[in-house]
């Protein structure tokens, strides 16, 4: 969390900028300095765009241009209008999203969104078997490769290695179609109910990420582990992009989606900080 606090403090220094005398000023800029040659800083975030790739029952990403050139008095202007669903492309599922007296999107604790994490790789099955349900032997496994168990206060991402597809919808999700019809067509690999359940009762994490459309996976019909989680508010990022370039652990998240008053999730722009 050292590092986080690190970068905690450059954020204030940027928002106070306007008011930074010289010794500030010069104390940021070495700070920022100092991070970047000691640690590197990775982008989990997909861009939005008419490529995002979006649950096969909600609607996908728009972006309307309401001006673009220079107006009458000479200056350059742009600005856009976009909508979309809450969930799709990398985005956060609050508790709420599948659990009656979850918290909402706002109400999420931000010492849920930020610290260290660790990284469980299953891809070498997962990339053989797009129905395949990530299991405690997961864990188990990455607990006796570490020699620990997954540290309290973990952020938890599951990296399948099915975003080496994205934002090809055939590979990733399993169909291109759309409606629900194309709901029974869905292919990818998720978090098992009972491997949900084992780390709600053995472990204790601030929340999960996974580099698929779900944290269950495709063929789920009753979606067991998101209930099992969220009843416990534990938020799920879905759709994360460049887990590969993480180590299994050292490193830490900072997580903030859109905040969203009542809302069962949004986009999320997530970094981590390899230590």
């Amino acid at each position: 969390m050292k590092t986080l606090v690190k970068y905690v403090g450059i954020i204030v220094f940027i928002v106070l900028g306007c008011n930074e005398n010289p010794s500030q000023s010069k104390e940021r800029k070495n700070l920022d300095q100092e991070l970047a040659s000691q640690h590197k800083i990775i982008d989990l975030t997909y861009a939005f765009s008419k490529e995002t790739v979006y649950w096969v029952t909600a609607q996908e990403f728009q972006l309307d241009t309401v001006f673009e050139g220079k107006t009458e008095k000479g200056y350059y202007y742009t600005a856009n209008n976009f909508s979309t669903a809450e969930h799709g492309g990398t985005h956060i599922d609050a508790p709420i999203h599948f659990y009656k007296t979850g918290q909402t999107v706002d109400q999420i604790p931000l010492d849920k969104l930020l610290g260290n994490a660790i990284k469980v790789d299953v891809s070498k099955r997962a990339l053989n078997d797009p129905d395949y349900l990530i299991s405690i032997e997961d864990f188990e496994d990455w607990e006796k490769a570490e020699n620990m168990n997954i540290p309290d206060g973990s952020i938890v991402l599951l990296y399948t290695g099915f975003s080496s597809y994205y934002p090809n919808k055939t590979k990733y999700l399993g169909t291109d179609q759309r409606g629900e019809e194309a709901v029974k067509e869905l292919h990818f690999p998720g978090l098992s109910p009972d491997a949900a359940e084992w780390l709600i009762n053995n472990r204790n994490i601030h929340a999960i990420g996974i580099d698929t459309p779900s944290i269950d996976y495709g063929q789920s019909q009753y979606f067991k582990s998101h209930v099992t989680l969220f009843s416990e508010n534990i938020p799920a990022f879905e759709n994360l992009a460049n887990l590969d370039k993480l180590p299994a652990k050292g490193f830490e998240i900072i997580a903030l989606p859109m905040k969203i008053k009542g809302g069962s999730g949004g986009p999320l722009r997530i970094i981590a900080i390899v230590n």
